[in-house]
């Protein structure tokens, strides 16, 4: 790690590629010619419309988006998408939602608030600790919709095979592990994720919606919150998120270049693949989900003693990694390893957790 950076493995805002930062860096102050930042320019001027078009076609050509999907740019994050996917997909009024941990949990109190949820599966009974089986589920016939978080950023487990939805349209929060391997967009109806894990800065979301979900009859629903307005308008209905637009089209150029998202993919299964080793071997530490739904993107990990589970945060911070308390509700520790994590910075921690054990034995 270069400029005295350190390891951070927060779970978000994230790290960021290195190359990607140093572009930023160079063009901070005047972006290729302009005499001007990327955060101070019009987003009306032509610069900044190719900026948008530019990483709109990047994210395409990396994930194969199909022409009859729109890509928008929406602000405020994932957790307005709660409630905006509701609002606009809910023809009828009822929605299937699968709960996998704290964000699909979130997702189904918002919807609740605008139709009628059907919890079809749950893993609540083990703490999330695994993705139940959705091979057959009971989904009534005039379901609108059925929901996944595809990764639970809190509790580590990831989705390996997507639920048998019977003909329904699928809506997937894919925030936490967006970009991380390969995608068939086709097998969904609208996609989205919250930027700021594994693709840039924090206040934006990618929605990648089918067209034919785009509906134009809900004049009743605030302007800002119907997906039409943005896809008419190319997500400049209004001012967009011109920084985190700019920093994520960068990132899409970055993984375009290193071989896409089968070679990020590899990347990832390779890291991981170092932390759960160490894992399953170790005396003191024990990962927190079945070993076949485990993420690639989020590792939570216990020792099962609340005071050394601090002690270890401690010990990794004075070592120089950052980050690696676990979220507030459920305790232990997690280690967010996406994709601008380098290998050698998970081979660190793991040298740094080994060193901690041998000396607490």
């Amino acid at each position: 790690m270069k400029y005295g950076r350190t390891y951070n493995f927060s779970a978000g805002p994230a790290t960021m590629p290195e190359p990607v930062l140093e572009e930023i860096r160079d063009e901070m102050m005047n972006y290729r010619g302009s005499g001007m930042c990327v955060m101070e320019m019009s987003h009306r001027s032509k610069v900044f419309q190719q900026i948008v078009d530019e990483a709109e076609q990047d994210l395409r050509d990396l994930m194969g988006i199909p022409d009859n999907y729109k890509v928008l740019f929406i602000q405020g994050g994932a957790t307005l998408q709660f409630s905006m996917i509701p609002m606009n997909l809910m023809k009828n009024g009822k929605a299937v939602y699968i709960e996998t941990g704290a964000w699909s949990k979130k997702a189904i109190a918002e919807a609740k608030k605008v139709g009628e949820v059907v919890v079809a599966a749950s893993s609540k009974d083990k703490n999330y600790t695994y993705i139940p089986d959705c091979s057959d589920l009971d989904i009534p016939e005039d379901t609108d919709y059925v929901y996944i978080c595809e990764n639970e950023t809190i509790h580590g487990v990831t989705w390996n095979k997507l639920p048998n939805t019977k003909g329904h349209v699928l809506v997937s929060d894919q925030s936490s592990m967006f970009l991380s391997r390969p995608c068939n967009v086709s097998d969904y109806g609208l996609i989205y994720a919250g930027v700021q894990k594994n693709v840039g800065p924090a206040g934006m979301v990618v929605v990648i919606i089918r067209e034919d979900l785009i509906r134009d009859d809900l004049t009743q629903l605030p302007v800002y919150l119907q997906y039409k307005t943005h896809a008419d308008a190319g997500s400049m209905y209004n001012t967009p998120n011109c920084w985190a637009i700019y920093c994520c089209g960068k990132v899409f150029k970055y993984l375009k270049s290193i071989g896409g998202l089968e070679a990020m993919d590899k990347l990832n299964q390779d890291k991981a693949k170092v932390m759960y080793d160490f894992l399953d071997e170790s005396k003191l530490f024990q990962g927190t989900v079945v070993p076949q739904d485990r993420s690639l993107m989020n590792v939570p990990f216990v020792t099962g003693d609340k005071d050394l589970d601090a002690e270890v945060v401690a010990y990794t911070k004075a070592a120089g990694f950052e980050n690696l308390k676990g979220h507030k509700s459920v305790g232990g520790l997690r280690a967010s390893i996406y994709n601008a994590m380098p290998k050698e910075g998970v081979e660190a921690l793991v040298e740094c957790l080994k060193k901690f054990e041998e000396e607490h034995k």
